[in-house]
């Protein structure tokens, strides 16, 4: 039987070239997996496929499963933007809608059928508080998200996305364009989230894995070399391709 949420032989193609190479993988609960890996390796392609984005990409096709609390993802029945309400996704760089602080976080609420202005109110309070940003922007709701600080603005991406109520989290190199104080408070925000949530991370940095993940999971030329518990994977790992990359050797 699949872990609640994991991966079964999955390959993505783009053509004829196959980025991923049947790749099975499970995510627990209560948990952050972080993707690591040189560039190009698979790690941005692979965490897309888990929520369908992949196939906005033309050319793209999957082979495989992906497997959520029993049913298969990859289905072609499977209703993408229902599916995309539990897994959310937060890309590299802050992308906040051209609206107001509250019409960021009311959108998608307000997508999947939620009217009532006092329920918004809640939903926009709650999401913003979860993402340690209610504090900041609490008496300038109607401003424009574009008015906040780039650190500001990735929190308030992530608040978005949790204004659906997912059950699991995709985090693209959500620190990356950050400078180090917006990067610690993402990464303290990472760890409080993952109380109540699955989540999953794509970095560069062999640090921030190692500071904010429970499971990594090394890539390269889009095979899954090993994955396994974070202290083990930059202690001892199994495969010295694995301590090569970590020790900065190459990639």
């Amino acid at each position: 039987m699949p872990m609640p949420f994991s991966t079964e032989d999955l390959s993505i193609y783009y053509g004829e070239f196959q980025a991923i190479k049947n790749i099975s993988m499970g995510f627990p609960a209560a948990s952050v997996t972080a993707l690591i890996g040189p560039s190009g390796c698979g790690k941005s392609t692979f965490l897309r496929s888990l929520n369908r984005m992949n196939d906005e990409i033309a050319g793209s096709r999957s082979t495989g499963h992906i497997w959520m609390d029993g049913i298969d993802l990859t289905a072609p029945h499977t209703d993408v933007i229902k599916l995309r309400q539990r897994i959310g996704m937060v890309w590299q760089r802050p992308n906040p809608f051209y609206k107001s602080i509250y019409e960021n976080i009311a959108f998608g609420p307000r997508y999947y059928g939620i009217k009532n202005r006092k329920q918004l109110d809640e939903i926009v309070e709650t999401s913003l508080r979860r993402a340690a940003l209610w504090d900041e922007v609490k008496d300038r709701l109607k401003d424009s998200a574009l008015a906040l600080s780039g650190g500001q603005q990735q929190r308030l991406c992530i608040a978005r996305a949790l204004s659906v109520n997912p059950q699991i989290l995709l985090l693209d190199e959500p620190a990356s364009a950050l400078d180090p104080v917006s990067t610690g408070k993402i990464e303290e925000l990472i760890t409080e989230l993952k109380k109540d949530l699955r989540i999953v991370i794509v970095t560069h940095n062999m640090q921030q894995a190692a500071r904010v993940s429970d499971y990594t999971a090394y890539f390269y030329l889009g095979t899954l070399v090993e994955h396994g518990e974070t202290d083990q994977i930059f202690t001892n790992p199994e495969k010295n391709s694995t301590q090569e990359y970590i020790m900065g050797r190459f990639g």
